[in-house]
This record gives structure tokens, sequence and C-alpha cells, in this order.
């Protein structure tokens, strides 16, 4: 059966309390946050950065996971995703452009970009496979690995609160379930929507699953540009 959920966040948070810790403890990276729009402000979280490190890359990893079901769903976000941090990946390795930008420089995060963009290839060619209707899915592995290296990209390059505008779908999918959740043991057993993750919600209206995947890939694009856009607009 696999293993538990459980056991999946103890390994999740295990795996992302490594990650926090290396970013605090190795040279050149600081317990900083970038705040898109607020480039003068960047409020230090000195060693709780390590337990925010954790709930990024935790969080990222199950939003993807909760995205994933619908086909094509979840890769499509998650190609925008990607593609926007393979720009600021490169910026911000770019000491001359990331001190333009007003963004934090890192050394040798251009390195990323690579990654990123392979990420970008590697889910195009999955989706080719996991458009309506799917020949493949991708299942918690490829969904929690997508969404972990995701979050993990943004705390490498110190974007950290940009991911949640990038990847504002996961973001919306994850919150849906929280608050459905949480308002049925509230109310013992009402509901804020016929049913979550979210976009299950449109389906129980009467939308396609395909209108559903094109619309939440529009408003994914959307908040790509709008990533994009932090890097000028202050």
């Amino acid at each position: 059966d696999g293993l538990s959920v459980r056991g999946k966040l103890a390994l999740q948070f295990g795996g992302a309390m490594v990650i926090g810790l290396f970013v605090i403890l190795y040279p050149g990276f600081d317990g900083h946050l970038s705040v898109p729009f607020l480039k003068n402000i960047r409020p230090d979280l000195g060693w709780f950065y390590v337990i925010f490190a954790m709930i990024v890359i935790v969080g990222a990893s199950n939003a993807v996971n909760l995205t994933d079901g619908l086909d094509g769903l979840a890769v499509g976000p998650s190609v925008i995703s990607f593609g926007v941090y393979v720009v600021f990946s490169y910026l911000a390795g770019n000491v001359i452009l990331a001190e333009y930008l007003q963004i934090p420089y890192v050394a040798g995060s251009g390195e990323l970009a690579i990654f990123c963009s392979a990420m970008v290839g590697g889910c195009l060619g999955f989706l080719w496979f996991n458009a309506f209707p799917a020949q493949m899915f991708m299942g918690d592995v490829g969904s929690l690995a997508i969404g972990g290296s995701l979050g993990t990209v943004a705390i490498m390059i110190k974007q950290e609160i940009l991911l949640a505008i990038v990847g504002g779908i996961f973001v919306m999918e994850a919150v849906s379930v929280i608050m459905q959740v949480g308002y049925f043991k509230m109310t013992k057993g009402r509901r804020i929507f016929l049913m979550a993750p979210f976009h299950h919600h449109f389906e129980k209206k009467g939308w396609h699953e395909t209108k559903v995947v094109v619309r939440f890939w529009i408003v994914s694009i959307i908040l790509g540009f709008l990533a994009l856009a932090t890097l000028k607009l202050r």
C-alpha cells in the first residue's frame, strides 16, 4: 500500500529541514526574505528560516499533489512556474543584473536555471501524454517531486514568497482543501465548495474537465507574467 500519510510527511519535513539548515549554514546564504514589490524590505528570520523553508518546500510539494486531479492540470502550471524560475535563477546568478534589479545575488544560482529548464522540458514531454484523455499519470512520486523541486529552487535563489504568486494555482488548490476541511469540522457537515480541491468544484458546476484545465492554465500564465513583473515593479 506504500507509505502512510504520516510517513510521507515525516520524510518530506526531514528532507526540507536538511535543505533549510544548508541554506542557513552555507557561506553567503542567510535568513533574509525577499518581498515582491517591496524590494527594500528584507525581514531576517534568523534560525526560524529553517522552519520557514520546511513549510515552503513541504507546502509546495503537497499543493502540487492536490492539484494533480485532472488530466494536465498540475503539469501545465508546473511548466509555467519552472519557466519563471529559469529567468529568476539566471538573473540571481549574475551580480550585475541582480544589483540592477534589486534582487538577492546568489553565487552559482545560474546553474539552477539549467535545472529549471530541464524540468520545463521534462514536464512538456510528460504533458504530451498526460493531456486529456491521459495515457500517463504522474502519481504521488511525480507530483510530490515536482512541488518539492519548485519549493527548493525558490529557497535556493531567495525568491520564496514569489512562489505564492507564480504557483498561485497550487496555493488556491491547497487553501480550498484547508478551508473545506476546517469549515466541515466547525459546522459539523456543511461545506464551502461543492467539492475540494477547487477544480472539482467547477466540475460539479457542470464545467467539462478540459475547460477547467485550460482556464486554470490561463490563470497560471497571468500569474507567471505577474511574477516576472515584480522584477521592475516596486
